[in-house]
Order: structure tokens, then C-alpha cells, then sequence
């Protein structure tokens, strides 16, 4: 039996839900009594987690669901909401973690991106299950997976450092973690047993 990615691998829909509440958790992590530190290190990890989030969506998500519905009105939106993000992810790594500013544009973002989760969560989603079977979307989240693993690999050394930072003393590290091992081993298990 030869090894295949698409047996092992998440659907699409699952792993975008699963990216959705590790930035939603460290989006939670961030408070403005924070040090600076703590700020700019949770600040990067959001930005990193959602540009790379992004581009997965950009590059292997969103193609198929305009094949399948180009009229949706959240698919059109979807991209704009994109460049909004990236632009407020501009200003606030332009900005000092002990400037003012920096907590108003970390609130901006979340509050863009909580109602573009939302968006998808409730529509995109439900949507691509529906269209799409599970061989389909097992397919897509192994595209997913590998250019996860591409924009990763020039990252990996800033990403674990501004975790180690910003999650430091936090038990939501240890509950990303284990939701990360139980959703891999669930996967597993789950494409064994079949």
C-alpha cells in the first residue's frame, strides 16, 4: 500500500476551522497591560498565522468555490477583506508595541477578521461540505498542507520564538498544543480505521 497525503490529511473545511481558533486563542492572549514584549511577540504569531491562512485561502480555497459559486456574496468579499487585513497587518508591524496605536490597530484586526470568521464559518464552509465530497475536500486540505509546509519553512525560527514569548506562562499554549496533537491523532485514526 503505497502512502497517501489525501488519506491522512484534514479536509479543507476542517483545517480552516482549526486556523480560525488558534489566531481567535492568541488574539484572546493579547491584553494592553501587556509588556511590550509579550505585545509585539502575539502581535507577530497573529500576523504570520494570518497571512499564511490567507494565502492557503487565496491560493487553494477560494478557486474551487468560485468554480462551484462565483455569485456567492461572502466569495466576493472574501478577497478585499484579504487586502484590508494585510493593510492593517502593515500598520501594526509599522507600529511600537508601546504606542497606543498598536492596541487600537491589534483591535481593528480582530474585529475584521472575527466577522470574516464568522462569514465562513457560517457560509463558506457549510457551502464547499455541501458541494464538494469528502474525497474532494480530503484532496484540498492535502494542497493545503503542503503549502502550509512551503510558506512555514522560511518562518519556523520566528514563529516557535514569538510563541514561546507571547504565550509564556499561559495555558493556552498547552491547549493549542493539545487540540493540535488530538486533531492530527483524530485524522490518523479516523483514515486508519477506514
Amino acid at each position: 500500500m503505497m502512502f497517501s497525503l489525501n488519506k491522512l490529511s484534514p479536509s479543507v473545511t476542517d483545517m480552516i476551522r482549526f486556523d480560525h481558533s488558534h489566531v481567535l486563542v492568541t488574539f484572546h492572549q493579547y491584553t494592553t497591560a501587556s509588556r511590550a514584549g509579550v505585545k509585539k511577540a502575539l502581535a507577530e504569531t497573529i500576523c504570520d498565522a494570518l497571512e499564511i491562512h490567507a494565502t492557503l485561502e487565496e491560493e487553494v480555497f477560494y478557486p474551487v468555490l468560485r468554480r462551484l459559486d462565483g455569485a456567492e456574496p461572502v466569495i466576493r468579499k472574501s478577497q478585499p477583506e484579504h487586502d484590508e487585513m494585510r493593510r492593517l497587518i502593515g500598520a501594526l508591524r509599522a507600529t511600537a508595541p508601546t504606542d497606543r496605536r498598536h492596541d487600537q490597530l491589534l483591535h481593528e484586526l480582530m474585529r475584521d477578521v472575527m466577522h470574516h470568521v464568522a462569514d465562513e464559518e457560517t457560509v463558506l464552509l457549510p457551502e464547499a461540505e455541501r458541494m464538494l465530497d469528502q474525497d474532494s475536500l480530503n484532496e484540498l486540505g492535502a494542497q493545503m498542507t503542503k503549502r502550509r509546509l512551503q510558506l512555514l519553512k522560511p518562518k519556523v525560527g520566528k514563529i516557535a520564538a514569538n510563541t514561546a514569548v507571547g504565550f509564556s506562562g499561559s495555558t493556552a499554549a498547552i491547549v493549542v498544543g493539545l487540540a493540535s496533537a488530538l486533531m492530527a491523532a483524530r485524522f490518523v485514526s479516523k483514515k486508519i480505521a477506514a
